[in-house]
């Protein structure tokens, strides 16, 4: 079930017992690095057709958000390196270790925040406390156990907050805190703040407060239970993120930026790892990343949204979401559950896309949408065609059953989806559905709207017998092409392995194997 007490700790081992393959991962990340680099000659053009007229609504917004953009580009990929155990990291990880070192040295002194007066006794409100032992940083502040209340936490640069662990400490937010409150944030959103460790504690934005308010937010990145914002160099490790709002885990700019398709925000975060996190309850996503770079997500775990910070079903809550101008992330054996999506790469049609992308194992449970790769807004072929939706490589992964759900109440299951992307590698994924479950002939991977230079690699499915394919490449005028598939095996899956639609020209597919006893 992976519930909400899922050790995230042990997704390596659980992705080896459930693929249909075993993979070894330095092999499998060498061929996955060997595709790409195909697409490097295989360039292709943005098509020539003039974008539909804007809204008055878009003008304005785009105006407003102009003046705090910077051109929007895509880079090389970032190298990943295996450890001799197996771990596995981004080159730059390195520099970041560094500066953790960097960050040690230069705290002068540690507290305790009972020393200030905090009571953890889910009653007292601790917020004069946290703020007087934080002071203006240079300090690492511990929280021993207990329920620890408090209207907000301000982190100023060069600051370690820890506590006893999940679950033993726990920061809670007051029940007099406005929507909009952040929970755990750093001091300056606009100048920007450096050097932050938040560690070892569970977060709480008491969404109970609101009653039964409709939407659980107000705009923005506000209502989390902890934002980074314009922050270079920081970590978050071994929390636990409970009920907020928004979101549980988000890693953003100053503010989220809507300039339009090839621009993106200032003050991007960069330079941030999140490991061993657990997420539940939140309002939209469990960690999502805006307009920030070298971004690293390891062994985490969201699951089980409210989706309460969207209209009651049309609720896109993904586990991890990647989104808007978030360039250079790597994500690292992490799993979902009973999200809308899984894992989403993706903007908003005002936006640039999230590129240079890579997931190395993930495990999606009853996701409705394990693993959703769009940009919305340039999908049909009379939308402007996407400018920065380049660049995902996904390496070992697993989709269990994607399900219908209420979260977005029509939205179809699907193990992967891929739109309006170019240049995307996906390498070694096992799909396991449900025999008896009713997929209503959809397909379980679909490649559409556009998508361009798509590799399928080593797939394997098995027990989708109700779904209408287990590969889709749809045609039509907003046809995908420029499609290699390769290595597929479906067990006891649909009736079809592969369907291609009308009017695709560049397609490529070997040595595939359908294998259907039941029929």
């Amino acid at each position: 079930m992976l519930d909400k007490y899922h050790d995230p700790r042990k997704n390596g081992s659980l992705l080896k017992q459930l693929t249909d393959q075993q993979v070894d991962i330095t092999s499998a990340l060498q061929e996955t690095e060997t595709l790409f680099k195909q697409f490097r000659r295989k360039e292709i053009r943005l098509s020539l057709h003039s974008a539909p007229s804007k809204s008055l609504y878009q003008k304005v917004t785009e105006a407003f958000f102009r003046p705090l953009s910077t051109r929007s580009f895509s880079s090389e990929q970032v190298q990943i390196k295996v450890g001799s155990d197996e771990n596995i990291f981004p080159d730059w990880k390195s520099l970041l270790d560094e500066e953790y070192t960097n960050l040690v040295n230069n705290v002068m002194k540690e507290v305790n925040v009972v020393e200030f007066g905090a009571i953890g006794d889910g009653k007292t409100d601790n917020t004069l406390s946290f703020k007087k032992a934080i002071g203006t940083g240079r300090v690492k502040v511990i929280v021993p156990q207990g329920v620890f209340i408090t209207k907000e936490i301000r982190l100023p640069s060069w600051t370690i907050l820890v506590g006893a662990g999940k679950g033993v400490t726990t920061i809670k937010l007051h029940d007099s805190a406005k929507k909009g409150t952040r929970l755990i944030t750093n001091t300056n959103h606009w100048r920007g703040n450096h050097h932050l460790f938040v560690g070892a504690l569970s977060l709480d934005w008491n969404v109970e407060r609101l009653g039964d308010a409709a939407k659980t937010s107000t705009w923005g990145n506000h209502s989390s239970c902890l934002t980074y914002a314009n922050v270079t160099f920081g970590w978050v490790k071994d929390v636990e993120g409970i009920n907020p709002g928004l979101h549980c885990f988000d890693i953003s700019s100053t503010l989220y930026n809507y300039a339009g398709d090839g621009l993106r925000a200032r003050g991007g975060s960069k330079y941030v790892w999140l490991d061993n996190l657990n997420g539940y309850g939140f309002g939209d996503d469990g960690i999502t990343t805006h307009h920030s770079d070298f971004i690293f997500i390891s062994r985490s775990h969201m699951c089980d949204p409210s989706g309460r910070a969207h209209r009651k079903g049309f609720s896109n809550s993904n586990g991890i979401e990647i989104d808007d101008g978030s360039r250079n992330v790597l994500l690292v054996n992490n799993s979902s559950a009973r999200c809308f999506g899984g894992v989403e790469i993706k903007a908003h049609e005002n936006s640039s896309a999230a590129s240079n992308v890579q997931i190395v194992g993930h495990i999606s449970v009853n996701d409705n949408r394990s693993f959703n790769f769009r940009h919305i807004g340039h999908h049909k072929s009379t939308d402007p065609e996407s400018r920065t939706a380049y660049n995902i490589c996904a390496t070992h992964l697993v989709a269990l059953a994607p399900i219908f759900t209420k979260l977005y109440k029509d939205s179809t299951p699907r193990g992967m989806v891929i739109s309006a992307y170019k240049n995307v590698v996906i390498n070694h994924f096992t799909l396991i559905g449900d025999p008896d479950y009713d997929y209503k002939g959809y397909p379980v991977i679909a490649v559409q709207y556009r998508a361009r230079n798509i590799i399928l690699d080593n797939i394997s499915f098995r027990d989708f017998r109700k779904a209408g394919s287990d590969i889709k490449i749809f045609g039509g005028e907003n046809r995908a092409d420029s499609i290699q598939i390769n290595d597929v095996v479906s067990r006891n899956s649909a009736p079809k392995q592969i369907d291609i639609g009308l009017g695709v020209e560049d397609i490529s597919i070997k040595n595939s194997k359908s294998v259907n006893n039941y029929l």
